[in-house]
């Protein structure tokens, strides 16, 4: 009690702070775009292949990611090109870290950050890696036996070799050699997972006696293994033996580049990571890293593979240390032979157990080390089988993948109640096929990382590439490929713009949600189910519990929200009729519906309630507690606070006053939010959606997104206190403040939002005044432009020749080179004299593959990325006659699709070397083929207008 009494002091001291902080931070009512700075910038991950990198092209690379608007790269070191052997550079040997050094020193005087992979490749791994220290699994036997019988059995299990490798080599198990490194070309071989034939060793042999509910006897038998052998008498009633056996899984480090091969590491082991950071101690000993910013680690991908890295020497003794009791009493549980209650109990307190490890023994300790460096860790817990939210928490920058925003809210969710400025994510993975993404498409994705919570993109990925290398140069496996021999690299630069203003708000304040969602893992862990390990992958990480059915409906209806752990739930306080945790403030508390519940967190709860807290449970109040910790002690106690709870039925919903505080119980969703007084965002049934900072002064910024199809244009409320507001559009730059009305009660503004826009609103409580968001309606006189000349500038095969046309239509049309051209060409025309009797222009493409910069006299207005391709023109900016020039680019696939119908060889690379991420585009090899497709749509097509538009005013 002195820790929890120590702790919310000082919390609340944090909090009247900050409340001192705001007082202090008066609204200025001024339009101001925040400054930019390289971590508001959009990062790409940036492979070195084979870690084949020249000072020279280490200095071209970063000056074109500089030019091109990136912030920063981080460092993955991954398999070579094949042809380029002599240039390869062995992780971590003295010339990689003096590359290295490099890098940051160039870096810095380029204003980029860096990050770096803490491996060669993916997981954590690597030569160094021996069998001590690498991933086990648990491996079992089981004998049915009875009494009388003399059990003489030899206890021994042969393991089944597996022989794995990328790219679908094949190779008999009987030629490779141990250990692996001695195998010689390991790039070449690219080992995936390997498991000789052999006899694993024993780790318990014990009988277990059945009785009516259950086992209710063991006896430990593994001193009685003699040479191998197993000699016992079985005493009276029937007897399940059990043996388990220890083995190495076999999982090899994934990509790895040269002088990266090997084991991955036990992750459940303090000792095996240990080992394994030391070495990197000694190869950094006596460098500089001091610009280095965070480590890295990609996602927990052990167990894609077969079977799965279940065990760890030491998990018995910290099994014991964790739970109070001995496991080797419960082994029938451990395998699902028990009864269904045991059998759940038994694997929640196994699963949990394999989560705390994973977070003290991997996750805590990589964190220290780095933050005893002046650094930090980004991580991306997911896929690992543990309680993620725990285990974000404990990086200093929770990094997440994936595309629904329910799941992906999870890291942002770990990073909110704990109080973490960055979260970021790996964005645009496999978008689309390769060479099939435009920048729009991957704005797109980038705003459902944005609506989720994210605010340090991360693209995935970039390939350094030497100069001098052929088109496309070197590439990674899985698109999308955001390099400078992409065809639309030119307008990379207005992306990241738009990246960049969009999180120079998002990085600002703190979040501002409403409301709590638990994160009820007990009932998850408690199904058996067929595997030991429960994993939680990005792209469904809550699809199974009910909070994906809560955090659905929540997020379509327009409530603002964040999960948490039992864990993170201890340091929840209640003060001045809001949650905090961290700095952060919330309204209520949902529980979805949850049976088994740890009687630490109901107990939080109800204290919570007592302090003046809604709580919201669906359908029903846990029924019990999990795991055989919680079989008696814990039920007893939830049913003891649940006594003293008296409910009263309320039409649907069953109510409880408990302290100071509430708790309602309703079957239906809409019933318990509605009851919470929280209100949502009613722009979300016009197709909008939302997420919101709090500022130190106490107002708001919105990001805002029009995620439907049509135009929106109208009045919208927001949930906030604001007598004025301020727009900007992170796209265009344009900004001033909004129009309002006002009918005593509430405040609307005025948005005129196209179909994939977004807009960054600013709330204010004071009313001000200055120049309006310039927001337009169209009138009737519409101007058709033509006699357009097409000039093919920059890409290949070749450029093809210029092109004088009334009509625009697709440039592959032409048919020849014009078919297998990728690059850009520029569209010019001239604008006749037009009438002055308009406020402004409207530019209209009516079609565009894929971007398009526009120029007028030659002075760049605007870079339009995705459709409805538009663009305001001023009327001042126009003088007559002026010559109208739109540089039009189109994707690589035409290129691509010519090289590979002509033969020529470019996918070179070792391990997976270039895989389809559709199946139709596999070729005969079974690595990705273009040369099945047709030409692709590209350049301008339809009509180019000029709409006349009249600004709005009120």
């Amino acid at each position: 009690m002195k820790y929890v009494t120590f702790f919310s002091l000082c919390l609340t001291a944090v909090f009247l702070s900050c409340e001192q902080n705001n007082e202090q931070q008066k609204e200025t009512g001024k339009i101001a775009w925040p400054e930019i700075t390289s971590e508001m910038r959009p990062w790409t991950r940036w492979w070195w292949h084979g870690s084949a990198v020249t000072e020279q092209g280490l200095t071209a690379s970063l000056e074109s990611y500089k030019a091109a608007g990136l912030g920063g790269v981080e460092i993955t070191p991954i398999y070579g090109v094949k042809g380029e052997e002599g240039q390869f550079i062995d992780f971590l040997s003295p010339d990689w870290t003096e590359k290295l050094v490099y890098t940051l020193k160039e870096s810095e005087r380029l204003g980029l950050g860096v990050d770096l992979a803490n491996a060669s490749g993916w997981p954590f791994g690597g030569p160094w890696v021996d069998e001590e220290t690498a991933c086990k699994y648990m491996a079992s036997k089981v004998f049915q036996v009875k009494s009388g019988q003399t059990f003489s059995e030899s206890i021994h299990y042969v393991q089944k070799p597996i022989l794995r490798m990328q790219d679908g080599k094949k190779l008999d198990i009987n030629d490779v050699k141990a250990p692996l490194a001695t195998n010689g070309d390991l790039q070449e071989y690219a080992f995936d997972q390997v498991r000789f034939e052999e006899s694993l060793p024993l780790m318990m042999v014990s009988a277990h006696k059945s009785g009516q509910n259950g086992f209710t006897e063991t006896i430990d038998l593994t001193d009685q293994v003699k040479e191998g052998k197993l000699t016992w008498v079985v005493p009276a009633g029937e007897w399940m033996i059990c043996a388990l056996f220890e083995g190495l899984h076999g999982k090899q480090v994934e990509r790895a580049g040269p002088g990266g091969e090997g084991n991955v590491i036990d992750h459940f082991s303090r000792s095996a990571l240990d080992g394994y950071l030391d070495k990197f101690d000694t190869a950094f000993k006596n460098h500089d890293l001091r610009y280095l910013r965070y480590y890295f680690n990609d996602s927990y991908e052990v167990d894609d593979a077969h079977g799965e890295a279940n065990w760890t020497p030491d998990f018995f003794t910290a099994f014991q240390q964790l739970n109070g009791y001995d496991l080797r009493n419960y082994i029938p549980a451990l395998l699902g032979q028990d009864t269904a209650e045991i059998n759940g109990r038994i694997i929640y307190d196994y699963r949990w157990t394999i989560s705390q490890l994973l977070l003290e023994n991997y996750t805590k300790p990589w964190q220290k080390w780095a933050s005893a460096q002046g650094k930090g860790i980004r991580n991306q817990a997911h896929g690992s089988p543990a309680n993620v939210l725990d285990l974000y928490a404990a990086s200093d920058v929770p990094e997440i993948e994936g595309r629904e925003i329910v799941n992906l809210k999870s890291a942002a969710s770990a990073a909110h109640v704990t109080g973490k400025k960055l979260i970021s994510s790996e964005s645009a993975t496999w978008l689309n096929e390769h060479f099939e993404s435009n920048w729009g498409d991957v704005k797109n994705a980038v705003d459902n990382m944005f609506l989720s919570g994210v605010n340090h993109i991360f693209y995935h990925g970039t390939a350094y590439s030497p100069q001098e290398a052929m088109w496309p140069g070197w590439l990674f496996y899985a698109a999308v490929h955001f390099a400078p021999t992409n065809s639309l690299w030119d307008d990379f630069k207005t992306l990241n713009q738009y990246v960049a203003r969009s999180q120079s708000f998002l990085q600002a304040g703190r979040p501002a949600n409403d409301i709590l969602v638990y994160f009820n893992i007990a009932d998850h862990w408690s199904e058996r189910g067929n595997n030991m390990l429960k994993h939680f992958h990005s792209n469904t990480l809550f699809d199974d519990l009910s909070l994906k059915v809560c955090g659905d409906y929540l997020s379509d209806n327009g409530y603002s929200w964040d999960a948490i752990s039992d864990q993170q739930l201890q340091d929840v306080t209640y003060e001045n009729n809001q949650l905090l945790t961290h700095g952060n403030s919330y309204k209520t508390i949902l529980i979805p519906e949850a049976s088994l519940m740890p009687a630490e967190t109901f107990e939080k709860l109800i204290n919570l309630a007592n302090e003046g807290a809604t709580l919201l449970f669906v359908k029903d109040l846990p029924k019990a507690a999990p795991g055989m910790r919680g079989k008696i002690d814990g039920t007893q106690k939830i049913e003891q606070l649940k006594n003293e709870l008296t409910f009263k039925q309320e039409g649907n919903r069953r109510m409880a006053a408990y302290g100071k505080g509430l708790m309602v119980v309703a079957e239906e969703l809409p019933e318990l939010v509605t009851y919470s007084g929280v209100q949502p965002e009613s722009f979300y049934s016009d197709g909008l959606q939302s997420i919101r900072r709090v500022k130190d002064d106490g107002n708001y910024y919105y990001f805002i997104k029009n995620t439907s199809d049509t135009l929106f244009k109208g009045w919208i409320a927001l949930q906030a206190d604001y007598a004025s507001a301020a727009l900007y559009n992170p796209m265009t730059g344009a900004e001033g403040y909004a129009l309002t009305q006002s009918n005593g009660s509430n405040t609307a503004i005025y948005v005129s939002i196209r179909p994939e826009e977004s807009i960054v609103v600013e709330t204010f409580k004071d009313v001000y005044t200055g120049e309006m968001y310039p927001f337009y309606e169209a009138l009737d006189d519409v101007v058709t432009l033509s006699n357009w000349k097409i000039d093919f500038v920059t890409g290949g095969p070749s450029l093809p020749e210029s092109i004088a046309t009334e009509q625009l239509q697709s440039w592959v049309t032409y048919g020849g080179d014009y078919e297998n051209f990728s690059g850009t060409a520029e569209y010019s025309t001239t604008i006749p004299i037009l009438s002055e009797s308009t406020d402004t222009w409207l530019l209209r493409l009516e079609n565009v593959d894929e971007s398009a910069a526009v120029y007028l006299n030659d002075l760049h207005i605007g870079t339009l990325l995705n459709a409805p391709y538009e663009l305001e023109i001023s009327v001042d900016a126009l003088r007559g006659n002026d010559i109208l020039k739109i540089a039009v680019s189109n994707l690589m696939a035409n290129r691509i699709a010519y090289m590979d119908k002509q033969g020529v060889s470019w996918r070179k690379f070792y391990n997976i070397n270039f895989a389809a991420r559709r199946a139709e585009n596999r070729g005969e090899d079974g690595l990705f083929s273009a040369r099945n497709w047709k030409p692709t749509a590209s350049g301008l097509s339809g009509k180019v207008t000029l709409i006349p538009l009249k600004r709005i005013t009120k």
